[in-house]
């Protein structure tokens, strides 16, 4: 309908496709219902196919229909259904297209985009009858699903380093704080062999980091820390690293959070955080966390008040090879002053006055 007018396709953009919601969601229904897996099992014919996936044959007619009109299954002769490359995707978990997990709370969560926009809250309780966490903590099945698709059942286990603008020589100890189920904590201990990680996340999830630890060779140098990172962190570590864990949490959690780091940082210690800060002229994002649990990307400036009121000074911040940006964080009053270093910002106007110092201490993530 209207696909031709000259109107939705005005600079290149088709409004029409945009505003497509028939067909991610016949993509996931199949996905939910284990439709390539069943025809795979043999189960070609409509009404044996609908059977097993315990659906309306009609329904079922129609939903395959469709999406054969888009490329997606192939229907050798009426009623009889295969798959072809497109639909054997469908079956993959990485995709997360289940809706009775992790994919399905975040497809619906979408529905509440109206009432986020009006209120700046998230309305994922009106849902899900719990808000997010409570949730995940309520459906253990869920949370593990949410663990894998934050770990490396999501994103693959990654060849993961920070580049610290001072180097990792005087890295000895770090704690992952929020750390899932310790892919990333991995990567690094398998690049930097002298030091010691210490994953922290609740129990359920470091429980399942075992098997990750394990793969990756460094579990004798893992100290597993089941607890909410709310609560007193492990002290004394040279390095605390925070990844995607701030997007999640709106102002008041994300200064608690930074506030038990720098407690718990040794005298010489660091604060690295990548996600949840943006550089100030970068553009705004909207992303699935601010819908399911009121989490936001600060901008830098705004970002450097939240770390001063718990008690840490903005060190550097910069884009490192891979893209990611990374914010350089220590509770040293005296150094105020960001290095102008590649791939640096300069901040000395936030931060000016008597105290701002030459050089700066710095961590490389």
């Amino acid at each position: 309908m209207g696909a031709d007018r000259p109107d939705r396709q005005e600079h290149g953009v088709n409004l029409d496709q945009m505003l497509d919601l028939q067909t991610p969601w016949c993509l996931m229904v199949a996905a939910t219902l284990r439709i390539p897996q069943h025809i795979a099992s043999g189960h070609a014919d409509l009404g044996d196919l609908a059977a097993a996936a315990g659906c309306d044959p009609g329904a079922l007619h129609a939903l395959l229909g469709y999406l054969v009109s888009k490329g997606v299954f192939v229907e050798d002769s009426p009623g009889r259904f295969a798959c072809n490359r497109p639909a054997e995707q469908l079956a993959d978990p990485k995709r997360f297209l289940d809706l009775d997990g992790i994919g399905g709370r975040m497809a619906h969560a979408w529905g509440t985009l109206l009432d986020y926009v009006r209120t700046g809250q998230p309305s994922y309780a009106t849902v899900f009858g719990r808000p997010f966490w409570e949730d995940l903590a309520a459906h253990p099945e869920i949370a593990a699903d949410f663990d894998a698709l934050m770990g490396p059942a999501g994103h693959g286990v990654p060849d993961y380093d920070i580049e610290l603008t001072g180097g990792w020589a005087r890295v000895r100890s770090v704690v992952d704080v929020g750390g899932g189920t310790g892919a990333m904590l991995a990567s690094l201990l398998r690049r930097h062999q002298e030091v010691h990680g210490t994953l922290v996340d609740f129990p359920g999830t470091v429980a399942r980091a075992a098997e990750v630890i394990s793969a990756a060779g460094v579990a004798s140098r893992v100290t597993l820390a089941g607890q909410s990172f709310f609560d007193a962190l492990p002290a004394g570590a040279d390095l605390y690293l925070l990844k995607s864990v701030l997007n999640d949490w709106p102002d008041e959690p994300t200064v608690a959070i930074l506030r038990r780091c720098a407690e718990a940082a040794s005298p010489a210690g660091t604060v690295v955080v990548l996600g949840g800060v943006s550089p100030d002229d970068a553009p705004r994002p909207l992303a699935i966390d601010m819908l399911v649990a009121g989490g936001k990307t600060s901008t830098l400036t705004q970002f450097a008040e939240l770390a001063r009121q718990a008690g840490l000074e903005v060190l550097a911040a910069r884009h490192q090879s891979t893209g990611r940006f990374v914010v350089e964080l220590a509770t040293s009053p005296s150094s105020t002053r960001w290095s102008r270093g590649p791939s640096s910002l300069c901040i000395a106007s936030i931060f000016p006055g008597p105290q701002a110092i030459e050089g700066m201490r710095s961590l490389d993530r």
